[in-house]
């Protein structure tokens, strides 16, 4: 089992590894529990050994992460009038962190909450770091906020029930982890299965990235944009497919992009890098979709700054530069983009 810990700008444990449960302190007030429908079985576990009275099971994917669910979870909470000690658990993947978190931010103005994630996305990025949110129909985490967990506790035996693609896909966010960082071991995912005997260390070292950066930076004033390398067209391409691309491909193709600004820009070659990525990860093939069609997302998305979208560009692993680009450049890196993408098979331009 490892054990990180966050210091700034709230404490927290991190637990990874197998019987993390056991390692659950004493928790005062009410307990409510908010699962995805996909883990039943483990939130139940959960449940029975922590006395849980009050849970609610919904759907996962992005669909948890809308305006009628967030409010389903709320009145769920208020019809029990669970008071301001009361503590929430989420279990689930990405989006049940992410529809949890803001849910405990939101409800009385602030609860307590805990997090259990169980893919390997959750795991290495949504649990950790206090972004809580869901998204609207113009964008995705558009609405949110930052709000930290008393604990996440990664319990890796879930990981074996995951499809492989799944689990895949999460490693995405860690490999992106490794390209900010400069780590190399979190560049070599191709090993990387549930039964690996290098996972624990692996997720570990992933997590432990996001932490240094989230404890100097926890509310993204600047060092903490690092961590959307990738994430601009990826979660472009996410809302324009209306999420049936999953986060995971969708930012390994922002990854591609990335790197292909990164070449524009005279830095270090990283597209063999990514295109080893992509291909271990084998996304679903991409719809047609032109750059006008991802500029109504990309017009809308988060990390804008005044009129500018600032981009993250790596220019070698462990350098990385945020700034706004010209649109020529960026249309030059799309057209490089599906050229690459398309003689992969991923993608056929239009």
């Amino acid at each position: 089992m490892r054990r990180l810990s966050v210091r700034e700008p709230v404490a927290y444990p991190i637990l990874i590894g197998e019987g993390v449960l056991e390692e659950i302190p004493p928790l005062e007030g009410p307990l409510a529990l908010l699962y995805d429908r996909q883990v039943e079985g483990f939130a139940r576990e959960l449940a029975e050994r922590l006395g849980v009275e009050h849970r609610l099971g919904v759907e996962g994917g992005e669909g948890a992460k809308t305006l009628a669910v967030y409010g389903q979870v709320l009145s769920f909470l208020a019809q029990r009038a669970l008071p301001r000690n009361a503590t929430l658990l989420v279990v689930g993947g990405g989006t049940l962190t992410d529809l949890g978190g803001f849910v405990a931010a939101t409800y009385l103005r602030g609860i307590p909450y805990l997090s259990f994630p169980t893919t390997t996305l959750s795991v290495v990025d949504a649990s950790v770091g206090g972004k809580t949110g869901i998204n609207l129909p113009e964008g995705k985490n558009l609405v949110g906020a930052f709000h930290f967990p008393q604990g996440v506790y990664a319990e890796l035996k879930i990981l074996t029930t995951l499809p492989p693609f799944t689990f895949k896909e999460g490693l995405v966010e860690a490999f992106k982890h490794g390209l900010i960082s400069g780590e190399e071991g979190l560049l070599q995912v191709e090993d990387l299965g549930p039964e690996s005997p290098r996972l624990e260390a692996y997720l570990a070292q992933a997590v432990a990235v996001k932490v240094a950066i989230t404890e100097r930076d926890p509310l993204e004033k600047g060092e903490r944009r690092l961590l959307n390398l990738g994430h601009t067209l990826g979660h472009a391409l996410e809302a324009y497919t209306r999420h049936a691309l999953p986060h995971g491909a969708a930012v390994a193709h922002g990854l591609l992009y990335a790197a292909l600004l990164g070449r524009l820009l005279g830095g270090e070659d990283l597209t063999p890098l990514v295109l080893r990525l992509l291909r271990w990860l084998n996304p679903p093939p991409l719809p047609p979709v032109s750059w006008e069609d991802l500029l109504p997302y990309l017009q809308r998305d988060k990390k804008k700054r005044s009129q500018s979208l600032h981009w993250v560009v790596p220019l070698a692993p462990g350098r990385l530069v945020v700034q706004p680009l010209p649109e020529e450049t960026l249309r030059e890196a799309f057209g490089l983009w599906g050229e690459v993408l398309e003689g992969l098979g991923f993608f056929q331009a239009r």
